[in-house]
């Protein structure tokens, strides 16, 4: 295969049998563009056209099994990075506030006058502050209070046992819960509702918002 015609003819073949341009390019030898002028109107077999349409989706299934193995491979980079952070640390009294001020401020209620309100759907994150607030605060359990916000869908006895048990927080200072009106929206799997957590203590409201805006000027 010498001579420049004995080269186009090969690709004429090639293409017909659902070569790429590509692979014509490489076989005999030619750049891709030159394939691409050599070919533009050459006529592929049904054969053919099965063959580019699977040498397709393979490239494309690799393409994303290549993107799937840097991802995993970041992702362990970050856990690595991010297990030798939260292994080293061991907060005081102190930081615990500031951690717990500082989730208020983002899910808390600000109009204080009723007390202390944390609304919040995910669970981790609920758990997170009342694990916070306790530890750091003296506390009176009696004080809380808890309003489930449900769909119709939900079972209202089911999910104040299940939030119950998730807090700590007994189910006899559960209040009525706000059943949410219907919005033709489809049913979330596994959503528990949101729950507003309320402690009745505006003075310890306040002084966990001024301990979150005190932290903020630190970094102006």
């Amino acid at each position: 295969m010498n001579t420049k015609r004995d080269r186009y003819s090969k690709a004429i073949i090639l293409r017909k049998n659902g070569y790429s341009l590509l692979e014509i390019s490489k076989i005999i030898n030619i750049a891709k563009s030159t394939a691409s002028v050599w070919l533009k109107d050459a006529e592929i077999s049904k054969k053919g056209i099965e063959r580019l349409a699977s040498r397709k989706i393979l490239g494309k299934a690799r393409s994303e099994e290549t993107r799937r193995k840097r991802r995993e491979a970041l992702e362990e980079i970050i856990d690595y990075r991010t297990d030798k952070i939260i292994k080293g640390v061991s907060f005081n009294n102190c930081q615990k506030k500031v951690l717990c001020a500082l989730l208020y401020m983002c899910e808390g209620t600000k109009n204080i006058g009723g007390g202390l309100h944390f609304v919040n759907s995910d669970i981790a994150l609920v758990k997170t502050f009342l694990s916070l607030f306790r530890l750091a605060f003296d506390l009176n359990e009696k004080k809380f209070r808890v309003c489930l916000h449900l769909h119709e869908y939900h079972d209202p006895k089911k999910q104040i046992k299940y939030w119950s048990e998730q807090i700590s927080i007994p189910q006899s200072q559960f209040v009525k819960p706000y059943l949410k009106p219907h919005t033709a929206k489809r049913i979330k799997d596994n959503y528990p509702g949101c729950a507003n957590i309320a402690y009745h203590d505006s003075t310890l409201a306040k002084e966990l918002l001024s301990i979150a805006k005190k932290t903020l000027n630190l970094y102006k």
